[in-house]
């Protein structure tokens, strides 16, 4: 299973990459344009910009949860002990599992009303945008569970590398 994991997380490390360098040309054409007579203004440019923006976003936040390099807020000093970092990691996780599912419920709205609307600019169904919160819920949810799965086993055998 660990393999299948990832798998997937490379994939979604290129998948990142790609829709940045994507990005570009949506951009750079709307830049071009403002400032030249030569290419007309698409109006398209921004949409697409936009929906890129959102899949990078969500995408980069599921990376960011599998690495531990999430956003963070140090309440309580740094634990002392391997086993208390480890619950500290396990409650930090908790939180993060919570708003996962909270993306998985909403997110499964969210994207059944997308899946009747139609971009009026681009013509793209709505799904291909409002997916990317229910997709990334349920990727946090993989990688949450990996990780405690990681840190309850290194908790039990006294391990001191739990992160």
């Amino acid at each position: 299973m660990k393999r299948v994991i990832d798998a997937y997380f490379r994939l979604l490390q290129v998948l990142v990459t790609a829709l940045l360098a994507l990005l570009v040309i949506p951009v750079t054409l709307q830049i071009v344009a403002r400032y030249t007579e030569f290419i007309p203004r698409y109006i398209w440019t921004e949409e697409a910009a936009r929906f890129l923006f959102i899949w990078i976003i969500m995408i980069g936040a599921t990376i960011a949860v599998r690495e531990r390099t999430h956003f963070a807020v140090d309440i309580l000093p740094k634990p002392s002990t391997p086993r208390a970092r480890a619950v500290s990691h396990l409650v930090v996780d908790c939180a993060i599992l919570l708003v996962a599912v909270v993306f998985v419920v909403y997110g499964w709205g969210y994207s059944s009303f997308g899946y009747t609307q139609t971009s009026e600019l681009t013509g793209i169904n709505m799904l291909t945008m409002h997916v990317a919160f229910f997709l990334a819920g349920v990727t946090w949810i993989v990688f949450i569970a990996e990780r405690s799965i990681s840190v309850l086993d290194a908790i039990r055998r006294g391990r001191d590398d739990v992160g």
